[in-house]
C-alpha cells in the first residue's frame, strides 16, 4: 500500500522529469512531456494565449483551469499560488497586483521553483518570489496573503485536509481562493484512478465533486461557490489504455470534471 510520502515522492519525481524534458525537447510534438507513451497532460488544460501576463515558456500544460479568471485581485494584493510549477500562473497575477502588489509561488519540486525562478529574472518581474514547500506545510506567516491560487495541484496532496487548512491558515480574515481542480462524478474505474502516470495529469486522487467541497467547508471558509465547471474529454488511446471509454462516454453523468471553486475565510 502507497503511503503518502510515496504518493509524493511519485508526484515530485513526475514533475521534476516534466520540467526538464521541457528544456530539452519544448514542444516538438505538442506535448510537454515527450513523445512515444508518454500522456500529454495538456489535455485538461485550458486556453491562456489571450490573458494578459501569458508567458508561453512558463506554461507546461499541467493545469486543468484559470484559477485567477475569479481570483478578483486588486492591485497590491499579496497574492500565493500552491503548485506554482514554472510560474504560469504567478506572472498573470502579478500583472494584476501590480508592482505594489506581490506574488509567491510554492513547489514542492526544486527542479520546478529553479525553472521558476529563471522564466521571473528572463521576464523582469520583481514582485514574484518562488520558494520550495509543500501546500500542506508552506514556509509562509500566518495571515500574510490576500489571495490563494492553485490550477490542479489540491488533488496531487495525499491529505487534502490538510492542504485545505495550510490555504487557510495563511489567509488573511477576509481573504479568499480561487482553485481550478478535477473532480469526479459517478463511480469510475480503479485503474484510471490508480494509475501512478496519472497523478500528474490530476485523475488519480480525484475526489467527487461533493467530497472536495465538503473538505473546504470543514476546513472554515465560507460562501463556496463553483465558478466554473467543464467535463475532461480524454483521448480515446488513454481510456482504451485503461479500459474506462464506455463508462465515460454513457449519458449517465459519469466522468471527470475540472472546476474552479471560490472560497473566503470569514472575517473573524
Amino acid at each position: 500500500m502507497e503511503t503518502p510520502e510515496d504518493i509524493k515522492k511519485m508526484v515530485r519525481e513526475k514533475y521534476a522529469s516534466i520540467a526538464i524534458q521541457s528544456e530539452k525537447n519544448p514542444d516538438p510534438c505538442g506535448c510537454v512531456c515527450g513523445c512515444g507513451e508518454d500522456i500529454d497532460y495538456s489535455i485538461m488544460s485550458e486556453d491562456y494565449s489571450k490573458i494578459k501576463g501569458y508567458a508561453p515558456e512558463a506554461d507546461l500544460g499541467l493545469g486543468c483551469g484559470l484559477p485567477t479568471e475569479y481570483a478578483f485581485i486588486r492591485p497590491g494584493d499579496t497574492v500565493v499560488d500552491m503548485g506554482s510549477g514554472a510560474g504560469n500562473d504567478c506572472f498573470i497575477a502579478a500583472r494584476e497586483t501590480g508592482e505594489h502588489g506581490k506574488v509567491i509561488g510554492i513547489d514542492m519540486t526544486g527542479v520546478m521553483v529553479e525553472k521558476a525562478r529563471v522564466n521571473a529574472e528572463k521576464l523582469g518581474y520583481k514582485n514574484v518570489e518562488f520558494h520550495l514547500g509543500e501546500i500542506e506545510n508552506t514556509p509562509l506567516n500566518d495571515n500574510s496573503a490576500d489571495i490563494v491560487v492553485s490550477n490542479c495541484v489540491f488533488n496531487l496532496a495525499p491529505d487534502k485536509s490538510a492542504a485545505f487548512g495550510e490555504t487557510f491558515r495563511i489567509l488573511r480574515p477576509g481573504g479568499h481562493l480561487s482553485i481550478s481542480d478535477i473532480v469526479t462524478d459517478g463511480v469510475l474505474p480503479e485503474p484510471l484512478l490508480k494509475e501512478a502516470e496519472m497523478y500528474a495529469g490530476c485523475v488519480a486522487g480525484a475526489l467527487k465533486e461533493d467530497e472536495y467541497l465538503e473538505i473546504i467547508k470543514e476546513t472554515g471558509f465560507e460562501v463556496i461557490e463553483v465558478m466554473k465547471k467543464r467535463k475532461i474529454d480524454l483521448p480515446k488511446e488513454i481510456t482504451e489504455k485503461y479500459g474506462v471509454t464506455e463508462e465515460l462516454n454513457k449519458h449517465n453523468g459519469t466522468g471527470i470534471y475540472s472546476i474552479t471553486v471560490f472560497a473566503k475565510k470569514p472575517r473573524n
